[in-house]
């Protein structure tokens, strides 16, 4: 039941927020071409698929049948913003695994890096050791 929903809802955000909703109309390619088909036999799929992608668009007798084809026109769309929404007390909290040991461990510890040259861009960083 949840992949259900999750799956349902991924589609609504994909058809909605990109041009995947385009893939809708693609049965319309298919019948358009078997439109003109039927007035030109030897038309090849590509040759269909260059009159109406590659090309100029011409505006012919089908002009509004074309317009009906996946991605020829812009309309139907909005902008959209999606961010996550984090409340400002949420509390996260991580358990640690507890390890006893009575050893101290004195490694070495990387080098603090200072900058007091901030107003100079080119001015690389300065690295200070504390110790």
């Amino acid at each position: 039941m949840r992949k259900g929903i999750a799956i349902l809802f991924l589609t609504i955000y994909v058809c909605t927020v990109t041009e995947a909703h385009e893939l809708l109309k693609l049965p319309v390619v298919f019948q358009h071409f078997i439109e003109h088909k039927s007035d030109n036999q030897s038309l090849t799929v590509f040759q269909f698929l260059k009159i109406h992608y590659g090309q100029k668009t011409v505006k012919d007798d089908d002009y509004a049948r074309d317009m009906q084809l996946p991605f020829k026109t812009t309309g139907e769309f909005f902008g959209s913003s999606v961010t996550a929404f984090v409340p400002l007390n949420a509390l996260i909290v991580l358990s640690n695994p507890t390890v006893f040991s009575n050893t101290e461990w004195k490694g070495h510890q990387p080098p603090k890096l200072y900058s007091n040259y901030q107003v100079n861009i080119w001015q690389p960083p300065k690295v200070y050791v504390i110790a």
